[in-house]
């Protein structure tokens, strides 16, 4: 196509899937101006069925009519073949025809590395961890992506309790990723892309898999997902210190550590084995997240239900700071059940106004250890 003024404000419409301009994905494929105001535009999108076809018209018909000369648009929407797709994704994240044997490859197999896990990679990484279940992590890991993209930041999750998956669900997510040729674009959310195995098995599907099976999925989960380079990806690990928790390290080497627990002192202590853990495959604790802190009730008085101080008490053991305590409250376990995050419904409610303090923190608190892509040991 010729180059022209209609063109250009196309090419700068960023497609809403995979983030990108229009221009840059190379799915423009025309863009007519006639003579009487009335401009003719075919726009590819990646697949079928496709999610944002109104947000995409919507973008397309607003750049069309801003350019001079143009006071009609009629617009149409095709689908990339599958060739197309397959070049899309060699674009993006890799070569889809590398094996590795005689078997198509996956991630590092087809040569790619970890993108996360590059000197140069402008995320950060925040692995949420806690020593038990129950004391409210996933929740904590929701809110507070939640309330990071508040801030204007472009931000992920990875579920990665494979087990007990509930990211999606607490994230109001209702339709599944898209998948271009082999590559996954994850859903988003009140400003939050996840991936989740939660996508790929039913609700009443137990997940009943060893480590080398669950290393692949994360593995996956990591390479074969279009990201986009967010500025943060926070993982919800399962409990505990498992195969998932040391593959993750091995995965993610610059990961900063946030250890979750409740106030009393049996949680703390399982918790303490989480930051311990994460000292010895070398990973950075950044802090420590005290959940169910309290409750306040009617009369304005707080009820320490699950003890008080745990927080303090195992911040103080892995010598790094308590960021933030979380009260408890309904309306925080219904959001969860609900997917209305309760940084979303109601921020300037206690635990919302907790949270937001939190990614303050972390905003304000860069990783202790300084990576730079220019210095290398060889």
């Amino acid at each position: 196509m010729e180059p022209s003024p209609l063109l250009d404000a196309l090419n700068d419409v960023v497609e809403p899937e995979l983030g990108r301009g229009l221009g840059e994905l190379g799915l423009v494929r025309a863009a007519d101006q006639g003579r009487r105001g009335k401009a003719e535009v075919t726009v590819a999108v990646p697949t079928d069925p496709y999610f944002q076809t109104e947000a995409l018209t919507a973008l397309l018909r607003d750049a069309a009519l801003a350019v001079d000369g143009v006071n009609h648009v009629d617009i149409t929407l095709d689908v990339l073949s599958e060739d197309e797709q397959a070049e899309l994704r060699r674009r993006l994240i890799g070569d889809p025809e590398a094996t590795a044997g005689a078997q198509p490859a996956h991630g590092h197999a087809e040569g790619r590395a970890i993108p996360f896990a590059d000197a140069g990679s402008k995320t950060r990484v925040l692995l949420v961890a806690s020593g038990k279940g129950g004391v409210g992590k996933s929740s904590v890991t929701v809110n507070l992506a939640v309330a990071l993209a508040d801030r204007g930041k472009k931000v992920a999750v990875v579920d990665a309790d494979v087990w007990g998956y509930s990211i999606p669900r607490m994230l109001g997510v209702e339709r599944p990723p898209l998948a271009v040729e082999r590559m996954i674009v994850p859903p988003e959310q009140w400003g939050v892309r996840c991936i989740s195995m939660g996508f790929f098995a039913r609700e009443d599907q137990a997940v009943i898999w060893r480590g080398p099976m669950l290393h692949k999925a994360l593995e996956q989960f990591l390479t074969d997902v279009w990201w986009n380079e967010p500025d943060y990806l926070l993982v919800d690990l399962p409990p505990g210190t498992g195969d998932i928790s040391i593959s993750l390290a091995q995965f993610l080497p610059r990961g900063e550590v946030l250890v979750v627990t409740t106030p009393q002192p049996a949680a703390q202590r399982v918790a303490q084995r989480a930051g311990v853990m994460a000292e010895k495959v070398n990973l950075q604790v950044a802090g420590v997240i005290e959940n169910m802190s309290w409750f306040t009730g009617d009369d304005g008085a707080r009820y320490e239900i699950f003890g008080a101080g745990g927080g303090g008490q195992l911040a103080e053991l892995l010598d790094v700071p308590l960021i933030g305590q979380i009260p408890l409250t309904i309306p925080l376990r219904e959001g969860g059940d609900s997917g209305q995050p309760i940084v979303a419904a109601a921020p300037d409610s206690e635990p919302g106004k907790a949270f937001a303090s939190i990614a303050d923190w972390i905003e304000e608190h860069g990783p202790k250890r300084i990576y730079r892509s220019e210095l290398k040991i060889v």
